[in-house]
């Protein structure tokens, strides 16, 4: 008797299923009335708080099972369809790469015939093919030789401004010296004063702005050009800027040390001045320290 009065006061199945229907009704009701900021959105989404962190742990534990299950599906794939993929995947990345270097290329390409147009000279376009290979000597050697009309003594510029000379040419290739040898020599000024001098490489390649005097203001960062004496280089080709200047009490110029405006070991395309004969001199590069004429302020002994 005792079993089947608990029985009868436990609800039956259906009631269950009716009153849960019921509530689905009244809850969608509810919220599809009350708006985002309604009880039950509140409840969802303190509920996803709370969920969320377990959804990210059984992420991290179940990644594992995951990863094993493509690898098994890889399986399908025969050995050889696989390094087919591998040969594709290498191939795609060096043309990816050969593509940067041509985009490159062209960029450098451009700035060159940019400059050609700024300054309104004849050049030539050549590309840098070697490098010497001691320190005693700063030169380059590039793929444009006589047959393109490159002569000894023609300056060289790169897309920030001169580098050098022509030192020797033959047919097909010739070798610039580079503004930074210890044997080069370029009349130069500074920009914004006017103040003359003679820039000079070292054994070491650093450049040296000689002969400006102690009355001369020189301020770092100052631009140094070309000043066109001598006639070897055109005037106003930029060279590099004033990194540091030094002189003792007894000194009568001023020790100036110039940061040039590109390395030259990143030369790669080089333009070479041909010009006509009144913009371009004809002297031997193996002399570049001799010059035409000389500038008002310097001694006569500095052009020697």
């Amino acid at each position: 008797m005792a079993l089947s009065d608990r029985q009868a006061r436990r609800p039956s199945a259906t009631l269950v299923l009716i009153a849960c229907c019921l509530l689905s009704i009244v809850s969608m009701t509810v919220w599809v009335n009350e708006g985002n900021n309604g009880y039950l959105h509140k409840a969802r989404d303190m509920a996803s708080l709370v969920t969320a962190p377990l959804q990210e742990a059984g992420n991290a534990l179940t990644s594992p099972l995951r990863a094993v299950s493509r690898w098994f599906g890889s399986n399908d794939l025969t050995a050889e369809e696989i390094q087919a993929i591998v040969d594709e995947n290498v191939r795609l990345r060096s043309d990816n790469i050969r593509l940067q270097e041509v985009e490159q290329e062209a960029k450098r390409l451009r700035f060159l015939v940019d400059i050609q147009d700024a300054y309104g000279l004849d050049m030539v376009g050549a590309r840098v093919i070697g490098r010497s290979a001691d320190s005693w000597n700063q030169t380059i050697t590039i793929n444009k030789g006589t047959n393109a009309g490159v002569r000894v003594g023609m300056p060289v510029m790169s897309i920030n401004g001169l580098i050098g000379q022509i030192e020797s040419a033959g047919p097909t290739s010739s070798e610039i010296r580079l503004i930074t040898d210890q044997r080069s020599g370029v009349a130069v000024f500074l920009q914004a004063t006017r103040a003359e001098g003679i820039l000079e490489g070292s054994a070491d390649g650093t450049l040296y702005l000689r002969y400006i005097a102690m009355d001369y203001e020189v301020v770092l960062g100052a631009t140094v050009v070309t000043s066109g004496a001598g006639g070897v280089y055109p005037k106003g080709i930029p060279i590099g800027t004033v990194q540091k200047v030094d002189y003792l009490s007894s000194d009568i110029y001023q020790t100036i040390v110039i940061q040039p405006l590109g390395q030259p070991t990143s030369y790669e395309e080089v333009l070479v001045i041909t010009g006509s004969e009144s913009e371009v001199g004809t002297g031997s590069a193996g002399n570049t320290k001799q010059l035409d004429s000389q500038p008002e302020n310097l001694p006569e002994s500095s052009l020697q």
